[in-house]
């Protein structure tokens, strides 16, 4: 139970800016075996993030200002661990035309067009997203969002493989290890139980159907980074992770719109 707590803790340390008591250390070989407790720091954000917006809600009674706070308090939770990822998929992408061009430029810190427009759009339609949803299924939302697209991200490390040639050379290196299929199914369950729950508290199985589109984006996402580089960095696992939350505001709102959850 403390190996497993250890490695819990360290994946908090990793992907959030908590601070972790000094006993939990620090190995690449421990983060990388961490990797499955990923889909569960997506709890913690996710619960700050709901909790921030029900308080902010309830306190100014303005629900715009409630989404506008939660996405505050997630990103100040993580650091903008993964938007930065996001916005540097954009740069890179964007302006390189060799896969050694793109890498060069992903590990660039600045950011250019590319990625300031990318992250703005990404914003925007987190915002506007959720603003379109209930008020009552916004915090559900971003409980069952922020997991599951952790867990998407996930799958990508097990299908596919590290771009960079120098494994010493990016942030991703010490998760790049493929996971085991054990691992992987521990990681996609701890991922997937918001959204079980959600379906038998809503009494709405349809909304388990947010797996294809999740689905779909993964699939397109990881074989563009892999024409491009040849498999995936920690900034494409971001990217995968930020584009996944976004496909799962924008699922629920098409089905309450649609009425088909």
């Amino acid at each position: 139970m403390r190996a497993h707590l250890r490695l819990l803790l360290l994946a908090v340390q990793f992907y959030t800016r908590l601070p972790v008591p000094a006993w939990v250390g620090y190995s690449d070989e421990l983060l990388n075996r961490a990797t499955v407790y990923f889909p569960l720091v997506g709890w913690l954000v996710g619960g700050v993030a709901a909790g921030t917006y029900a308080g902010a809600n309830f306190l100014f009674r303005s629900a715009d200002l409630a989404l506008l706070l939660s996405m505050v308090a997630s990103i100040l939770l993580t650091g903008a661990f993964h938007e930065d990822g996001f916005a540097d998929v954009c740069d890179g992408f964007g302006g390189g035309w060799t896969p050694a061009k793109i890498m060069a430029i992903m590990k660039d810190s600045r950011l250019g067009t590319y990625g300031a427009t990318g992250l703005g759009l990404l914003l925007a339609g987190k915002f506007l997203a959720q603003r379109g949803l209930p008020p009552a299924a916004v915090a559900p939302a971003l409980l069952l969002a922020h997991p599951l697209s952790r867990a998407t991200a996930l799958t990508c490390i097990y299908s596919h493989r590290y771009a960079r040639a120098n494994e010493d050379d990016g942030k991703a290196k010490p998760v790049a290890k493929k996971m085991p299929p054990g691992e992987l199914a521990a990681g996609l369950l701890l991922g997937g139980l918001p959204l079980l729950a959600y379906a038998g508290w809503q009494a709405r199985p349809t909304v388990l159907l947010v797996v294809l589109p999740l689905a779909i984006v993964k699939t397109i996402l990881a074989r563009y980074f892999q024409r491009w580089i040849g498999g995936y960095t920690g900034d494409c696992l971001g990217a995968i992770q930020q584009v996944a939350e976004v496909t799962c505001y924008l699922f629920l709102l098409a089905g309450y719109a649609w009425k088909f959850i």
